[in-house]
């Protein structure tokens, strides 16, 4: 196993790679320092050309192909990062390639790596669909299949992230890393632990597709019956078998993140940063609440940023929902004139912002009781929406909070 994966072939990647990328250089973060008490440090592959990491591994994984592969043409299979990727690589080196993508594969993805020359084949509803269809056009075609994850080549290319990360911090104590099918976190833990095996590598997966945190555990690949989770690039039923003995010996932890956990994530990088990362993106800083450690110099890789609009702006909006940002309340008003008035005019002396109102005249057969109107409305926070719930509970309006479904929390 040990010669396989080599200090002088991730030094090779390491050159060989400066070719296409960015250096995207480690960013400290002010507020996750604050909030965890370590030193946190951004790895912003968001920022990386094709908008992941993956280029990496794929173009060191092409440039070590004969001409006679490449010319064959190349197929990969990809949730979307590595698509590009290939694509991307493929370009540079001037041959074709073909990807096959999940159906639920958003747009953008899809577009993008069009733009860069690739031809796409939309088929599965996962990526290990894709996969298997896309290893069956290479033996059908003839073509050179480009693995996204489970190849130590690939895996190689990925792991000059490492050789960055302890160049720009050389006293670096922890590295948390996504974990799709374990490609990042072979390279990233491998190169890590050869430079210096006092660094902790912890993997991050999302709690739906833990497929790597199960093999750990069975002391054996798992697959898993599926993987449904919003983090779409790590969405991944079976680990890669030729990477699992590497994190058996590299890696030092998994952790695992609930899909909500990544929704608030999401806003703090936005809102702190600047930067906008997708799901899978934003494992290794939802990490971070998990850690039990202070005082440590620690950083997160960004393994992407290829969100499209329509998911950011539902993450967004989920997002203030559970920060109590944003929140719906449903009030009982006299049907007569003046009362919405009032009621506008308390919470604009909480300084709440009204975003829309909802006047429900039907509330009541008799139309002389009370008619309903349900507000959404934008707070500061958890202690500022109680405190106007509690300011319209004073004033009598029998204040009920409406859950994001639409279902009203408790009876009349």
């Amino acid at each position: 196993m040990d010669t396989e994966l080599t200090l002088d072939k991730f030094e090779e990647a390491t050159e060989i790679v400066q070719k296409v990328i960015h250096r995207t250089k480690l960013q400290y973060s002010e507020f996750f320092s604050n909030q965890t008490g370590n030193k946190i440090y951004l790895k912003p592959e968001n920022m990386q050309k094709t908008g992941a990491y993956k280029i990496r591994g794929a173009y060191y994984k092409i440039s070590t192909l004969s001409k006679e592969e490449r010319e064959r043409g190349l197929v990969t299979a990809s949730a979307g990062n590595h698509a590009q990727g290939v694509a991307y690589a493929a370009k540079a080196f001037g041959v074709p390639a073909t990807v096959v993508m999940p159906t639920s594969t958003p747009l953008m993805k899809v577009n993008r790596t069009k733009s860069y020359g690739a031809d796409v084949v939309l088929y599965g509803d996962v990526y290990d669909d894709s996969c298997a269809y896309a290893m069956k056009l290479a033996e059908e075609k003839g073509m050179t299949f480009i693995h996204p994850f489970n190849d130590l080549t690939v895996a190689t290319g990925q792991g000059t992230i490492a050789m960055e990360i302890i160049q720009d911090l050389p006293t670096v104590d922890m590295i948390l890393v996504p974990v799709g099918g374990g490609g990042l976190l072979t390279g990233i833990s491998t190169m890590a632990k050869m430079l210096n095996p006092n660094i902790k590598v912890i993997g991050v997966e999302p709690a739906n597709a833990a497929c790597m945190k199960e093999s750990l555990a069975a002391g054996h690949i798992v697959t898993l019956p599926s993987a449904k989770t919003i983090a779409d690039g790590t969405a991944v039923k079976t680990p890669g078998d030729k990477l699992f003995p590497y994190v058996q010996k590299n890696v030092d932890d998994i952790i695992t993140i609930e899909d909500e956990e990544l929704i608030v994530t999401f806003l703090d990088l936005m809102e702190n940063h600047k930067l906008v990362a997708e799901n899978s993106g934003l494992l290794s800083i939802a990490a971070l609440k998990h850690l039990d450690c202070k005082g440590k110099k620690i950083v997160c890789v960004i393994s992407g940023g290829n969100m499209d609009v329509i998911t950011m702006a539902s993450v967004v909006q989920h997002g203030l929902i559970a920060r109590d940002r944003v929140f719906t309340v449903s009030v009982l008003l006299p049907d007569k004139p003046g009362q919405l008035v009032k009621v506008a005019t308390l919470i604009a002396e909480k300084q709440a912002n009204v975003i829309s109102l909802e006047h429900n005249q039907f509330f009541s057969i008799n139309r002389n009781d009370l008619v309903e109107l349900q507000i959404t409305m934008e707070a500061f926070g958890t202690e500022h929406k109680q405190e106007i719930v509690k300011m319209l509970e004073e004033n009598g309006f029998r204040p009920k909070l409406i859950e994001r479904k639409g279902k009203s929390m408790g009876s009349w």
